[in-house]
């Protein structure tokens, strides 16, 4: 089965991509950001879990918001998580509630998709 990333590891390599796609270096942004140079680095690498007050003054000197930071994961996180409604396929269930199986997206491999979490949810 295909993991999810760790937030702080995807956060990190987007802010990661964006100050490389800006041609900025580590000092530049942490500057701007008011961060040390060590701490920007260890968010980048996803081995620190930074506050969101510190996400806001990264995302700003990057020149991105914080929505625009969470919309990137969230379209990153998609790629890994597909819903698929079993409402009807759950005997002895009736209506009036809805059952998701959040299971990984199909990806290569031999354990692609061989377990997944079953979340309920009543009407």
């Amino acid at each position: 089965m295909a993991r999810e990333p760790l937030l702080r590891r995807l956060v990190g390599a987007i802010l990661r991509a964006r100050r490389e796609a800006q041609g900025r270096t580590l000092r530049d942004v942490a500057t701007d950001a008011r961060v040390s140079v060590a701490y920007l680095s260890e968010i980048e690498r996803g081995r620190k879990e930074a506050s969101s007050e510190v996400l806001v003054a990264v995302c700003g000197a990057l020149g991105m918001g914080l929505a625009d930071l969470l919309a990137e994961a969230h379209r990153t996180l998609v790629g890994h998580v597909q819903v698929v409604d079993l409402t009807a396929a759950v005997p002895g269930r009736t209506s009036g509630g809805t059952v998701h199986v959040l299971q990984p997206a199909r990806t290569p491999g031999p354990a692609a998709g061989t377990s997944a979490a079953v979340l309920l949810r009543a009407a």
